[in-house]
């Protein structure tokens, strides 16, 4: 546009450009070098800030008021939410009963497990829903004596899609919802239909990607009775789950922040949940610390880079594609290709490098658009299908992915059948023809019903 100023590139924007990028791949080579990712992100938020303040584009200030606090509060509310639930035992009645209805029938047990674990998913986020599920899913299968890889397989993906419809269902959702001021409702109108339609395909076409495994007749049959361990504590946990969904749909008309929602159900439930003791809940949440550490840690990474410009500096280029250099608008055929173009490119990302850091460094460059007048709906659209259902297609695709091959791995060891180790191979021979259906399904809806995903996300 006419008039606007033009960065130059400098040595704090090369630098934290730098520091970003080794980041990322340090993140992406865990199994490589063996430090974990948080620990990786950790030590990039540390030499950020102190490269930052030697530069003097970042600050210890600067490093706190960059991390999304909604995001991690509202997500360690919910984890300690389902911590307290699985105390009461009725999660595993909850498996006991979907083994039961299934009779045997394999493809009946995925099917209902999916739509179990997605249902869950909506409420909840996708990481917190496999935690409950992958423990359950192995006893499922070893009372069954079938292979727990397609189950466990599809409680990752079918979450991972599932996820996406809500504002909640996905770490990367509640990124963007809080960047750019998004509501329950008005996420769930925009992303449940075309979420929808390519979660029953992914459902149908996993019972072609799995048909071996899944014509076996297992040999094993549910039929003990699973009992409760507090089922008072279940109805009431179940009841407060239910008020909070109620008031995460109307947070914006009470002008409350999500994280005050989950803080409250929180506290109403540790008060029903009386005889219940802190470190019963917190050896719950042993799997869930950690990603909040790296939630942090990442958010104080893009900080860094955001005040650095280099985000900027990178966004600058989109627009003459997307600005009319002489009328100052949009350019419409452009900006439909690019937001659908930034779809795929946030899969392929997401299934590279985990899709909560692409996020995190999205959202700056998406804000840099609006902030020059440029209608974001459709980018936050798109960009919330692509890291979604990218996640899909490796298994470091995304946090909920890399707790299933955990499991499948401490199965093979307890065991001692290797065969029964979720390999990144074995992933990316299901989870990427899953990824690319989704895509495909949803390039077509975005590009036939774009008018509507274009419309403002405050209008």
């Amino acid at each position: 546009m006419e008039g606007m100023h033009i960065l130059e590139m400098d040595q704090g924007m090369m630098i934290s450009g730098i520091i970003l990028a080794l980041s990322f791949i340090g993140i992406f080579t865990e199994t490589i070098h063996g430090f974990h990712r948080v620990k990786v992100a950790m030590l990039g938020a540390a030499v950020m800030l102190v490269v930052g303040q030697s530069y003097g584009f970042y600050s210890a200030e600067g490093a706190f008021e960059a991390v999304d606090w909604n995001v991690v509060f509202l997500l360690g509310a919910m984890m300690a939410v389902v911590s307290i639930m699985i105390n009461t035992g009725g999660f595993e009645v909850m498996a006991a009963n979907i083994g039961k209805i299934a009779k045997g029938r394999q493809f009946m047990l995925l099917a209902l497990l999916g739509t179990a674990v997605t249902v869950i998913s909506l409420l909840l986020d996708n990481v917190t829903t496999v935690v409950i599920f992958g423990p359950l899913i192995v006893l499922i299968c070893q009372k069954m004596r079938v292979t727990a890889i397609p189950y466990l397989m599809a409680a990752a993906l079918l979450s991972d899609t599932g996820g996406v419809a809500t504002l909640v269902g996905d770490p990367p959702n509640l990124m963007i919802g809080s960047a750019f001021d998004i509501a329950f409702l008005p996420f769930a109108y925009k992303m449940f239909p075309i979420v929808c339609v390519a979660w029953i395909a992914t459902l149908f076409f996993m019972r072609y990607l799995f048909k071996d495994e899944l014509a076996i007749v297992p040999e094993g049959k549910f039929e003990d009775s699973v009992p409760y361990k507090d089922k008072g504590l279940w109805n009431k946990s179940l009841a407060v789950l239910g008020l909070m969904v109620i008031f995460f749909m109307i947070h914006n008309t009470i002008h409350w922040e999500p994280w005050m929602v989950a803080g409250t159900g929180l506290i109403l439930l540790t008060l029903l949940a009386k005889d219940l003791e802190f470190e019963e809940i917190m050896q719950n949440m042993t799997h869930e610390i950690p990603l909040l550490m790296f939630f942090v840690a990442l958010f104080m990474i893009v900080g860094g880079v955001e005040g650095s410009k280099f985000l900027e500096y990178l966004g600058q280029y989109l627009i003459p594609f997307l600005i009319d250099p002489v009328t100052g608008d949009v350019i419409q055929e452009n900006f439909m290709i690019t937001c659908i173009a930034l779809m795929w490119v946030a899969a392929i990302m997401s299934a590279a490098i985990d899709n909560i850091p692409f996020t995190a460094a999205m959202i700056p460059i998406i804000a840099s658009l609006e902030a020059i007048g440029v209608n974001i709906a459709a980018l936050c659209w798109c960009l919330a299908l692509g890291v979604g259902m990218g996640g899909n297609g490796t298994h470091i695709g995304s946090t909920a992915n890399v707790y299933i091959v955990t499991v499948s791995e401490k199965l093979a060891k307890t065991t001692g059948n290797p065969d029964l180790a979720i390999t990144p191979l074995k992933w990316a021979q299901k989870g990427l023809p899953v990824m690319l259906l989704t895509l495909v399904i949803c390039t077509v809806i975005m590009y036939a019903f774009f008018d509507y995903y274009a419309l403002p996300l405050h209008s």
